[in-house]
Order: structure tokens, then C-alpha cells, then sequence
């Protein structure tokens, strides 16, 4: 029996995938550990997790090197591969947003010549030039979003919003929304007809956990 590969990264979304792998039977114990080593098994059930980047979960799925990956929505539609999305689990929930100044509110379309500052350039460009028919100029920025609108480098931003706090103290808001952001499980479309068995009774017990999360409330 070969290993199944999940994919997932380092942080908050795989310390709340571990509980739900540990309920179905996998061993977690090595992606608990502290360890630097990138490629972790659990013997037993010929299973190995790769620790990667956020944004590079969804190559290795869709070139096979994983079988199995668990990231943002926020990164899926950023990344446009063709996987299948399988699961909804819930944590991580946010919202991806058009932010901008108030006065702003309700005045979106009167914006000629958009200036968009983001660190999703697929996810704006889809947004505008496909939902509104609108043409952009897309910023690239790696770092505090918010700081665009406010020294003029650009009218809106498209960015995550949890609270929306950051947004608040920078005198922001939030302008229209494009997508619910929350983790999600994806699989790779070969391996799911490949290992349709052993990846559906992941997929099951998974979906039996949250199915009981939301029952209880």
C-alpha cells in the first residue's frame, strides 16, 4: 500500500485539521512535534503530511505530490487550479473584501480608472473586470494593504477581513464583499479516482465531525 500525502501548512489551519485527523485514527503525533523536518508520517496508516507554504498547497495537490490539501479559499481562488474541492471546514472564516474611505460607500461605480492595491491580483482582476465589467490597474503589495488608499498609490484595496479592525483604525471600510474565506480540503483529480477509498473514508469521517460541531452548536 503506497502513502496518501496530505499537503497542509505551518500555523492555525494545521493545528485545527490535527484534532480533526486524530477523531478519524490518524497519528499525529509528528506534526506535533517541534521538529524541522518537512515530511511527517504516521506509519500505521500509510500516511505522510508535508509542512509547505500556504500558497504552494494547492500546486502540490494539483501536480499529484499530494493527494490531499488543506488551505484558505482565500488561496484556491487566488490560485485557480483544478482540484476538487471536497470539504468546507469551517475555521479560518473570513471574508475577502473591496475596502476603501467612507465617502466611497455607494459610489464604487462613479470611480474612473481603478487603482486596486492587493496581494491577490487573480482574485481583484476576476472580481472587477469579470463580476462589475469593470477595467482595473492592479498594485501588487506584499505588505499592509491598507496603507495604499491612504497615501494615494491607489482608490480601493481587495484584501481579507476578519473583524475588520485594522480597516476601522485606518478609517477603511468595508465596500462591497467577494467571498466567504474559510479552510477547505481539496484533492488532487486523479488521486481521488486512484484512492477513492481511502480518501472518501477521510473525507466521511471529517464530514461526520463538522456535521456534529454544527449540531452542537
Amino acid at each position: 500500500m503506497r502513502y496518501l500525502s496530505i499537503a497542509m501548512s505551518k500555523g492555525r489551519l494545521t493545528d485545527l485539521s490535527i484534532e480533526l485527523f486524530e477523531n478519524i485514527g490518524i497519528d499525529c503525533s509528528d506534526l506535533k512535534d517541534s521538529s524541522r523536518k518537512l515530511i511527517l508520517t504516521d506509519e500505521k496508516n500509510k500516511i505522510r503530511f508535508f509542512l509547505v507554504k500556504p500558497s504552494d498547497v494547492p500546486t502540490y495537490v494539483d501536480y499529484g505530490a499530494a493527494d490531499i490539501g488543506i488551505v484558505g479559499k482565500d488561496t484556491l481562488l487566488e490560485e485557480g487550479r483544478d482540484l476538487y474541492e471536497v470539504l468546507n471546514l469551517g475555521f479560518g472564516a473570513c471574508r475577502m473584501v473591496v475596502a476603501g474611505p467612507a465617502e466611497l460607500q455607494g459610489k464604487l461605480d462613479s470611480l474612473n480608472n481603478k487603482r486596486v492595491a492587493t496581494k491577490y491580483p487573480r482574485i481583484a482582476r476576476e472580481y472587477f473586470e469579470h463580476k462589475r465589467r469593470e477595467s482595473i490597474e492592479v498594485i501588487k503589495l506584499n505588505g499592509s494593504v491598507e496603507l495604499a488608499p491612504l497615501v494615494g498609490l491607489a482608490e480601493v484595496i481587495v484584501d481579507i477581513v476578519e473583524s475588520g479592525r485594522t480597516l476601522r483604525e485606518n478609517g477603511l471600510v468595508v465596500l462591497e464583499t467577494i467571498a466567504d474565506i474559510s479552510a477547505r480540503m481539496v484533492v488532487n483529480r486523479v488521486s481521488m479516482k486512484m484512492e477513492s477509498d481511502r480518501i472518501n473514508r477521510i473525507i466521511e469521517g471529517v464530514r461526520k465531525q463538522l456535521d456534529r460541531r454544527r449540531e452542537q452548536g
